[in-house]
């Protein structure tokens, strides 16, 4: 029997109770894409891919003949750094923008002096 790539798909992130429109922000589709891929039989891998590491989810169990359990896991390390990486921005962000609300605050007093 042929497995149905779409329908396990579409259990897991149902079972998972995963938002459709949050996942379809996430992988920057629409909603109509998404029921396109739960409806395709031969679902490809790099979508299953995109969705597993988009939900935080291992599909090497569902699809063991595509991916290892490594596959996801080196995503989830690649997430944690961007993540990382991600919070050193925000803080560098934070700080300019604090220097430029000073900075306008300073000219504000000179035009008004």
């Amino acid at each position: 029997m042929n497995k149905h790539n779409g329908q396990i798909v579409e259990y897991v992130i149902r079972r998972n109770g995963h938002n459709l429109s949050a996942l379809s922000k996430l992988l920057s589709v629409n909603r109509r894409s998404i029921y396109n891929w739960f409806a395709d039989r031969n679902l490809k891998s790099e979508i299953i891919y995109r969705i597993g590491t988009a939900v935080d989810y291992d599909f090497s169990k569902e699809f063991p003949e595509m991916f290892t359990s490594d596959s996801f896991m080196k995503a989830a390390n690649q997430r944690f750094l961007d993540t990382t990486a991600l919070n050193d921005e925000s803080e560098w962000q934070m700080k300019y923008i604090t220097l430029l609300e000073q900075y306008n605050a300073m000219l504000i007093r000179r035009m008004s002096a």
